[in-house]
């Protein structure tokens, strides 16, 4: 721990900031304050953006901003302001553009030199404190630039308006737009199997990230066209990374992407919005294809995030760090000697040869566990059945997981952010409906109360962000649309009308702040918010999908469940909006692909009415059919306000199970029994 006096982020609420704030750096937030310094000295900006669960940002802490001399030349020759990605993902949006534009490539820490004025004209990453392996070094390029900044200023600015214009051109330019066809998806589909890996699963070598995304194109596609190739990388993938090292084997939940191909090594952060989705994909795959073992990760994550990810006022906290006690990894890996040692002799045996621990062990002497064979093979290479080796390795791991937590673990970020727990409030809503498990449902109903009346300005707009007890920051567009696609979600689960109204309301507010008429797109950033030096437009996808095509999505799914026409024009707009973006770089458009397939249709509506109609919703629920909407009121649900109007004049006839079949709300004549319900299901296509 540093023993320097508390900097300007002492007040601050981020971990991350919180870190810095004993560095001997004369550190500022972001804000007006440093720029009115910058400007009164007339130096530049150094601008360092990371996030608390990353690796290298603690790194070049440790070497350079608690490096007294390195501190010294920051402070003497730059104003320096440090930031939470997380926390100001608009701020880190534009300058890691900055950042690409200049190096070809990016990432965390990002370090950029910016004009008084905020315009970047340098940057990189991470820089070790001295030269070392081709890489300047930090201390060099602070000197560098301050020779540059004090002799050929006039470069320096001219450099930034550049860059500004070209970061301006790249959120607002226009490609050739693509018809909305099958076709769109076809090319879509036929780029990810390209790029499938299929041997290993996933998309490319290494790094291996887990793109939930485009597993999802790859199902609909599948589904859409019946290519079962599509499906198979899937399954491959799914298999591969709940077998790996990227997957927690003992509390669940997945690190934030393998280094290796095979999935084994993890970067070890434990990023809420990878859960979220990956959840959300694993349970479509349980949906397509009745593996039970999709369904066992599902709740293996969704309970690790109850038990180690949820705070009291019951919102999802953000992220555990990779590193404890200064070390990588650490809290995860294992001996052979700890399993030898904690299990009986047999148990033992059975965990290390199933999750493959050795003496050597697999990464840096340690051992992460993975397995790399079915159980069901294992159990005979064992000589015991598949089901005495499973309840003997819940018992093990039942064993090892309270040994683990007590030891020092990895830090944890407890942001609350409204964009990540909208897309967790999804995934508990859908496994609480999918599963039939309502302590997802109950999760999700006292996640989205919270938001709601906690993190809602009495204007109906959103913060960003909670910490501390304290809100932060406008909400961003990314906010808005993950809150209402998970009250979507939530209605869809519940039949509870006020989370229906609630999403309408908030998708009145986003429309109201973001929405561009005249370019029928959507900025990230609110209308009332700062002015910064290019107004961000985002359409790819990263960690999470962006902001744009979760719009798109939110407003086709809840026009869908309302019969609001209008929503699903306008999210047709944006869609034609980005469609050629979707046509040249389908991997990075992911999420807009999903919003297709809901939009080219056909679409259907299913209520089921009675009183006993379990079993065919239980069925129903987990099959895959993504362009379905299925409704299982009760009497009394059907007779409150506030309901959807696909829900209205239906009722169960002649005291038997009911199933109306509806497409945009027009129905067929209703299903009256169980016998012919049945008939009609068993020739469904759709």
């Amino acid at each position: 721990m540093s023993t320097h006096p508390p900097n300007r982020l002492a007040d601050e609420t981020s971990p991350y900031l919180l870190q810095h704030a004993h560095n001997p750096v004369d550190w500022f937030p972001w804000g007006d304050e440093a720029f009115a310094a910058a400007r009164e000295r007339n130096v530049p900006i150094f601008l360092s953006v990371g996030y608390s669960a990353c690796h290298w940002c603690h790194v070049m802490e440790r070497e350079s901003f608690e490096h007294d001399q390195i501190a010294a030349l920051m402070n003497q020759w730059f104003v320096n302001v440090k930031v939470d990605r997380e926390e100001r993902p608009d701020v880190d949006q534009i300058y890691m553009t900055a950042v690409q534009l200049v190096t070809g490539q990016g990432g965390w820490p990002m370090s950029v030199f910016l004009a008084p004025t905020g315009e970047p004209f340098y940057g990189g990453t991470y820089w070790p404190p001295t030269s070392r392996h081709g890489m300047p070094g930090f201390a060099d390029i602070l000197q560098k630039i301050h020779q540059y900044w004090e002799e050929h200023r006039d470069e320096c600015l001219a450099k930034g308006a550049e860059l500004v214009t070209a970061i301006d051109q790249l959120h607002h330019h226009e490609q050739e737009k693509s018809p909305l066809q099958e076709d769109l998806l076809r090319h879509a589909q036929h780029r990810l199997m390209q790029s499938a890996d299929m041997q290993e699963g996933g998309f490319g070598h290494a790094p291996k990230f887990p793109h939930p995304s485009d597993l999802r194109v790859l199902l609909r596609s599948w589904r859409r066209f019946g290519q079962v190739e599509s499906r198979n990388v899937v399954t491959l993938t799914l298999d591969k990374m709940a077998d790996g090292g990227i997957y927690d084997h003992l509390a669940g939940g997945f690190a934030r992407y393998a280094t290796d191909r095979f999935w084994l090594v993890p970067h070890f952060e434990k990023m809420l919005y990878d859960n979220s989705q990956l959840a959300t994909v694993y349970l479509e795959g349980y949906q397509a294809t009745g593996n039970d073992r999709y369904a066992e990760v599902v709740r293996e994550t969704l309970d690790f995030v109850l038990r180690d990810m949820t705070s009291p006022e019951h919102g999802f906290y953000s992220t555990l760090d990779a590193d404890s006690e200064g070390v990588e990894g650490k809290f995860y890996v294992w001996s052979e000697a700890e399993v030898d040692e904690l299990l009986e002799a047999k148990a033992a045996e059975w965990f290390k040869h199933v999750y493959n621990v050795s003496a050597e062990g697999n990464w840096e002497g340690h051992n992460i566990l993975h397995r790399t064979k079915p159980l069901q093979e294992l159990a005979g290479e064992l000589g015991t059945d598949r089901e005495t080796l499973s309840a003997s390795l819940t018992q093990s791991r039942e064993v090892l997981l309270k040994v683990r937590e007590q030891r020092i673990w990895p830090g944890r970020d407890e942001k609350i952010i409204v964009a990540w727990n909208g897309l967790m409030l999804s995934a508990f809503a859908q496994a609480g409906r999918i599963l039939g498990d309502d302590r997802y449902t109950q999760a999700a109903c006292k996640a989205a109360d919270f938001l709601l009346s906690t993190l809602r300005r009495d204007n109906g707009s959103l913060w960003h962000c909670r910490k501390d007890g304290r809100n932060r920051f406008n909400g961003f567009l990314d906010d808005y649309a993950c809150l209402i696609d998970g009250l979507n979600d939530l209605y869809l689960t519940t039949l509870e009308p006020k989370y229906l109204q609630e999403a309408l309301s908030l998708t009145d507010v986003m429309q109201r702040l973001f929405y561009d008429d005249d370019q029928k797109a959507f900025h990230y950033t609110p209308s009332d918010h700062e002015e910064l030096v290019v107004r961000v437009r985002d359409r790819y996808d990263s960690a999470i999908p962006s902001g744009t095509n979760l719009a798109i999505h939110a407003l086709l799914k809840l026009g869908w469940i309302v019969g609001r026409e209008d929503y699903v024009t306008r999210a047709g707009d944006c869609l034609d909006n980005v469609s050629g973006t979707m046509r040249q770089q389908p991997s990075g458009m992911g999420q807009a692909h999903v919003a297709l397939d809901l939009l080219l249709g056909p679409t259907e509506e299913f209520i089921l009415c009675g009183e006993d109609v379990a079993e065919t919703a239980t069925q129903l629920q987990r099959e895959f059919a993504p362009r379905r909407l299925l409704f299982t009121p009760s009497e009394a649900q059907l007779e409150q306000p506030g309901q959807s109007p696909l829900l209205s004049g239906k009722s169960a006839q002649n005291g038997q199970p009911t199933l109306y079949v509806c497409q945009k709300g027009a129905c067929q004549q209703p299903l009256i029994g169980d016998e012919t319900i049945r008939a009609h299901l068993e020739s469904s296509t759709l």
